[in-house]
């Protein structure tokens, strides 16, 4: 949905709370349910819990390009799911993922890193998104011995996964008040991103629909990533978040980015005929070109 979102191709809606079928393997953990009761009590969550008829499996690897995996049971999961199209607005999914220990001992012993299973959780959410129609969230089920013996200070962004029980309840979280598919007839209607804050380096669908479309694309130079690919041209680049936090906030409040750079740089002076896109060296004359 987001993909579409940012090509343009659709819009999204604003809600005050979505209807969220919460799907999870055979058989029923009482940990499921108490997640599903937690959001209920707390943030007010409309949840419904369903067990699937067949265990929906993933194999999660990483190779020489990332995470990535294999989904096992995804057809027969959909025509389950789809037969309760009309229950629910977003779908939250709770299923096994299968990975080699080593793998894990290794992730969470090392700062930073790929996350194992973010690469299939991935390939598993557009899947059924752009089956359904609809958000859909996923929450790993950690079926290793590995995750009930370690107990270590790992990586702050790691440790909720170190304390949670089914990693679920921040899915429920999002799902509540997630925006939907909206028409165009529709109050509260998002027609387009403002902005799109990335790590520096990256390139991929996103990025093309934001320069294609020529939304703002901030950079965050902290944040590294193990790539080196080509920025789009419409790319902001700042050192933190904080700072990428100050360019969204100066953006949407009509201030030029130039004004509060120091030193502020001398006012540009135009003269003789406007001609977009050449430049007159001759005369001295800038043309001025914008990227947004």
């Amino acid at each position: 949905m987001l993909d579409r979102f940012l090509e343009g191709s659709m819009r999204l809606k604003e809600v005050r709370s979505n209807r969220i079928l919460l799907a999870t393997n055979p058989p029923l953990k009482n940990e499921i349910v108490n997640a599903a009761s937690a959001a209920r009590a707390t943030v007010g969550a409309d949840v419904k819990v369903l067990v699937l008829d067949r265990p929906l499996v993933m194999e999660a690897t990483v190779g020489c390009d990332g995470a990535t995996g294999k989904i096992i049971g995804f057809e027969q999961f959909l025509r389950q799911i789809q037969s309760h199209s009309r229950d629910f607005d977003v779908l939250v999914v709770s299923s096994q993922i299968e990975t080699d220990d080593e793998k894990v001992k290794t992730y969470l012993e090392r700062e930073g890193g790929v996350n194992i299973w973010g690469g299939v959780e991935a390939m598993f959410s557009k899947k059924a998104s752009s089956a359904l129609g609809k958000p859909v969230f996923h929450a790993p089920v950690e079926n290793s011995k590995f995750f009930k013996t370690y107990n270590e200070i790992v990586d702050p962004r790691k440790s909720a996964e170190m304390v949670s029980l089914c990693y679920v309840h921040c899915c429920l979280k999002g799902a509540h008040k997630a925006p939907v598919e909206g028409a165009l007839w529709d109050k509260n209607i998002i027609p387009r991103p403002d902005f799109l804050v990335t790590p520096i380096n990256i390139y991929g669908p996103p990025h093309i629909s934001c320069e294609t479309h020529r939304i703002p694309i901030i950079a965050v130079v902290d944040n590294k990533t193990i790539h080196a690919i080509r920025m789009a041209r419409n790319t902001i680049t700042v050192g933190t978040y904080l700072e990428a936090a100050g360019v969204v906030l100066a953006i949407k409040q009509g201030i030029s980015l130039e004004s509060i750079k120091r030193p502020l740089m001398k006012t540009k002076i135009l003269n003789g005929t406007k001609n977009w896109g050449i430049s007159n060296a001759q005369t001295d004359t800038w043309i001025l070109s914008f990227v947004w």
